[in-house]
């Protein structure tokens, strides 16, 4: 397999991105399927912004390059990128940059009710950031809903166990070889 695949996980905090991240690591990991995971929260955590780049994009891009350069070179092919909004469409550059115009981009994204999303970050933040973060949930749990592509495959969280979350998600992928056909 020589074209790159990346799925993308995407969702409001608080629907469980990274929980959900790992657990398809773990999936694939049982059926020894070569990939590697980046969180996409930390690719951009530089403060204060770099100069020009106040959404530290440009920074998030770079670290992206360089990180999956580095898992290119050594035969990796498959990446799982969980971030709140990696699924937009305005993000599908970033991925083809970093990763090749011939990218396979898989969207996911999670889903989850305000209240669950308010419990999960209630028992999650405990410093200061917690009403920020509640009002960011609900500003990009609408923006994602208005600018999801076409294709991108749903998946609630709402009272689910994370292993079934994640086989749901893994089939989007096609990555398992009963799935591949």
């Amino acid at each position: 397999m020589d074209q790159a695949e990346v799925l993308l996980i995407g969702g409001r905090a608080g629907v469980g991105k990274t929980t959900v991240g790992w657990e398809v690591s773990a999936h694939l990991r049982a059926a020894m399927v070569a990939h590697c995971v980046i969180e996409g929260d930390f690719m951009g955590q530089a403060h204060p912004a770099p100069d020009g780049d106040p959404d530290r994009k440009k920074i998030a891009e770079r670290n992206l390059t360089a990180l999956w350069s580095n898992y290119a070179e050594l035969g990796y092919r498959r990446l799982i990128y969980t971030h709140t909004v990696s699924v937009l469409a305005e993000n599908e550059g970033m991925f083809q940059r970093a990763m090749g115009v011939n990218v396979r981009i898989v969207r996911v994204v999670l889903t989850a009710s305000d209240a669950t999303a308010r419990e999960r970050l209630t028992g999650r933040e405990r410093g200061s950031e917690l009403e920020h973060e509640l009002q960011s949930s609900a500003r990009k749990a609408r923006i994602l809903d208005e600018q999801m592509p076409l294709g991108t495959v749903r998946v609630a969280t709402d009272g689910r166990a994370v292993v079934d979350i994640a086989r749901e998600v893994v089939g989007a992928t096609r990555w398992l070889p009963s799935a591949s056909g």
